[in-house]
């Protein structure tokens, strides 16, 4: 890749990724606050405000780096919303929401840059660096959807999974949390993540994204 192409493919992809990783963030600190917990509120966490979610590995750094190495998955990660599951009114049961809000808020993302793709295209739109951007919008939001869905903690599918579970199996599923992130990191570059769990999921997400869209295709082309 070189220079020109590099600048281009980050400057379609910086927006974003920066608004998929901080909106995900905020819904996580929204949905805490919502059913009791204010921790994310009270630290000035709940906001769209990229600066208080911006975490220089994850959000500048490792995107970067993948762009560098043709990689075809972009992932981004913010600094994580703090949340005091004991705060919450029912702990086990709205976990699954809290953790939940950050997955659905990509998805709803991902509609609203496909919505953007579509409305570019019957305005007549042919700027290719907009077009682009809606394109890497859709896809960056599916796959940080599909990726944080997947059942093992720290992810949100992980306490998703936990608070789904019977107590004793979930108590045993809760541990895995202090390791789960290198598990997953190793999962990932083994390919089976990507395999196993990614493309079924990514090619299920963008088939309801397709039929949720196609009424606005339909009027498009």
């Amino acid at each position: 890749m070189d220079i020109a192409q590099l600048i281009q493919t980050i400057a379609i992809y910086a927006l974003p990724v920066l608004f998929a990783i901080t909106v995900h963030e905020a819904a996580h600190g929204y949905a805490a606050r919502y059913f009791g917990d204010n921790t994310a509120w009270s630290l000035g966490r709940v906001t769209l405000n990229p600066a208080k979610h911006i975490d220089p590995f994850g959000t500048i750094l490792l995107p970067l780096m993948l762009v560098v190495i043709g990689s075809p998955i972009i992932l981004g990660a913010a600094k994580p919303v703090p949340v005091r599951f004991g705060n919450l009114r029912n702990p086990k049961r709205d976990m699954i929401w809290v953790a939940l809000a950050g997955p659905a808020a990509n998805l709803v993302m991902a509609l609203a840059w496909g919505i953007g793709l579509y409305l570019l295209q019957g305005l007549s739109v042919t700027e290719p660096f907009f077009l682009k951007m809606c394109q890497a919008g859709v896809l960056v939001n599916v796959i940080l959807f599909a990726f944080n869905l997947f059942p093992l903690p720290p992810l949100d599918g992980g306490r998703i999974l936990v608070g789904l579970l019977p107590i004793k199996q979930a108590l045993l599923v809760s541990k895995i949390e202090p390791f789960g992130f290198f598990i997953v990191i190793a999962l990932v570059f083994a390919g089976i993540v990507n395999t196993v769990w990614m493309q079924p999921v990514m090619s299920l997400t963008y088939t309801v994204l397709n039929l949720l869209l196609s009424p606005l295709a339909a009027l498009v082309h």
